[in-house]
């Protein structure tokens, strides 16, 4: 009995054992038990779509859940996915996607090799040539008896009559000649210093003879013309008494003329003497002339800042007449030389440093690396490289403010940054003063009701003045929006004008210091506005002038009927994103840094008035 038993308990733990090793089997073969449940988990989340975001290709900090418009320029937004790059680029490369190359409007150039020609514009005036000029002065006093030159512009010979003088001292040496003349062969030295005496008085050998022979003195002296010319000075009358070195005319011979042409100094690099010149004249329409360099001035004009060009001409047919306004163009170029050349629009200049975006090669996606290059003169459309490129390189020639953004927003080297790393958002730009205080500091006033200071006490008179300084920056502004550059320049002076009549005297006490601080600025700036090339450069100026007269109006006041309110705007993205502000008579935003690139940046930050 006890062996059946322990055979039954033999095969109840035999068929549990087997099924217990089966279900093992079940949930440990290959692992394929937990294997499967991380498959399924993976699979579920793969089912799920991540969620796109949306961002701004000019404004990198902007993001929204959805598609949209960037809500400081107004651009659409693109997914962030766009903006990514899936190689690997080094620590100071700006990498950019193909899609945010085209809507930076990005265009690149090869730096190449060829002869630097510049046509330079040229302003002149016809002046007579100096060494053909002739002033007669009185050699001795006396009395203007006969004239026989009654008008300037007469044409006269040489050896004509112009004048009769009598003069008794000339009578007392004819007569002294004479009286000398009788001892010729005992004294002389005698003879000698009378004949000499009337030759330094303008009489001339035969005049001399004729007396000497006739023995009879000439009560009246003739005033003969030196040079065959123009009369164009008569500085005395029939009757006039005149004193020895007065003088009585100017004779000038006009067949042969010089042009003389203002040159700036940039210009100076392609002025060579013996250059040809072609030049129009404005009162002689449809003729053409030309000429060759033949002088330089050595110096340059301390207050225009020219230096003289001149040409000779022949004129004997007297069509040309001195004071005549000249247009000339000379066609130049650097003799023997084969120089690096690039656009000017691929160049951000500072005022100290000249800086170009280099595209990578052989990258997939577009990336550009900063780099400061030397640069020698501009010619025309195009700046010579004298370092830190090379032929075949490509730069980039369009849109390289914009590089110059995203690489300012990432913190690597970049015009206004050139050793890299985050940077304040103050208003030095270009290497310049642009005010007092970070952006932070600005905007904080700008928002704080008390940002108006207590209002001083400020006659009428001078906020009529002020507002008239007002009303042509308003323009100004305008044009900055238009990107006009001549325009710009044509108002700023209108401003410097307005500025220029506004009478401090009227402020008294703290208020005219206050005044003296604000005005001079404003003034400086507009002449930069006014002196400096490039509408960026201008740019930078204009935000200092928009901070002060500001100022100017928060704590003096205007007064106008043309509009009841003024604005202070703030675009956070002027010069590499450290903001600048201007002022407006009207609440819809027309940026005057980016123009119609970004025409609605910005936004309104004070009513001042």
């Amino acid at each position: 009995m006890k062996t059946k038993i322990n055979k039954r308990e033999l095969i109840i733990t035999g068929i549990t054992l087997i099924a217990g090793l089966f279900l093992g089997w079940l949930f440990f073969h290959n692992s394929g038990g937990i294997s499967s449940g991380k498959e399924i988990a993976e699979h579920s989340h793969e089912g799920e779509s991540a969620e796109s975001i949306w961002t701004c290709s000019m404004h990198p900090q902007i993001r929204m859940d959805e598609p949209g418009q960037c809500p400081i320029c107004g651009m659409d937004l693109i997914p962030v996915t766009d903006l990514r790059t899936e190689e690997e680029v080094s620590a100071d490369e700006i990498a950019m996607t193909e899609a945010a190359i085209k809507l930076a409007s990005i265009q690149t150039t090869t730096v190449i090799k060829g002869k630097p020609e510049k046509t330079v514009y040229l302003l002149g005036k016809v002046r007579p040539d100096e060494r053909n000029i002739s002033e007669l002065t009185a050699r001795f006093g006396g009395r203007i008896e006969k004239l026989f030159v009654n008008f300037t512009g007469q044409n006269v010979k040489k050896g004509q009559k112009l004048a009769a003088i009598y003069s008794p001292e000339l009578i007392a040496a004819q007569k002294e000649l004479l009286e000398a003349a009788k001892y010729k062969e005992t004294n002389p030295g005698f003879y000698k210093a009378t004949r000499t005496k009337l030759k330094l008085w303008d009489l001339n050998e035969k005049q001399i003879d004729d007396l000497e022979n006739s023995g009879v003195t000439q009560h009246y002296f003739e005033i003969l013309s030196p040079i065959s010319g123009t009369v164009t000075m008569r500085h005395v009358s029939l009757g006039d008494y005149v004193k020895e070195g007065n003088p009585l005319f100017e004779v000038i011979n006009l067949t042969r003329l010089w042009v003389m042409f203002d040159a700036y100094e940039s210009d100076l690099p392609w002025i060579r003497i013996g250059n040809k010149i072609d030049f129009t004249i404005q009162s002689l329409p449809g003729k053409k002339f030309n000429g060759k360099i033949t002088f330089i001035d050595p110096f340059i004009n301390a207050k225009t800042r020219v230096a003289k060009v001149r040409l000779e001409l022949n004129n004997t047919q007297l069509l040309l007449k001195p004071e005549m306004f000249v247009n000339g163009i000379l066609k130049s170029e650097i003799e023997q030389s084969n120089d690096l050349l690039i656009p000017k629009s691929s160049v951000l200049w500072t005022g100290k440093r000249a800086v170009v975006y280099v595209k990578v090669p052989d990258r997939a996606q577009p990336s550009f690396l900063y780099r400061e290059i030397v640069l020698g003169p501009e010619a025309g459309n195009f700046y010579v490289v004298n370092s830190e490129l090379s032929e075949g390189e490509e730069i980039a020639m369009n849109g390289v403010f914009k590089i110059d953004a995203a690489a300012q927003l990432a913190g690597k080297p970049s015009m206004m940054n050139p050793e890299g790393g985050k940077v304040s958002t103050g208003h030095n730009h270009a290497g310049m003063d642009m005010g007092e205080g970070s952006e932070e500091e600005m905007e904080k006033k700008a928002d704080q009701p008390g940002h108006d200071m207590e209002s001083m006490e400020v006659p009428d008179k001078f906020k009529k003045q002020l507002n008239e300084v007002v009303s042509q920056y308003l323009l100004l502004k305008d044009a900055f929006v238009d990107s006009n550059e001549q325009d710009v320049e044509a108002v700023a002076k209108k401003t410097l004008e307005a500025l220029n009549k506004v009478d401090m005297t009227l402020l008294k006490g703290d208020a005219h210091n206050q005044w003296m601080k604000l005005q001079k600025p404003i003034k400086d700036n507009l002449n930069g506005i006014i002196q400096m090339k490039g509408i960026e450069m201008k740019r930078s100026h204009f935000s200092i002038v928009s901070d002060k007269l500001s100022e100017a109006i928060n704590q003096f006041g205007v007064r106008s009927t043309e509009t009841s309110a003024l604005y202070l705007d703030f675009c956070p993205m002027a010069f590499n994103n450290k903001g600048a502000y201007w002022i407006s008579d009207s609440k819809k935003i027309r940026n005057p840094y980016f123009g119609n690139t970004m025409l609605t940046c910005g936004e309104i930050k004070q009513t001042i008035k």
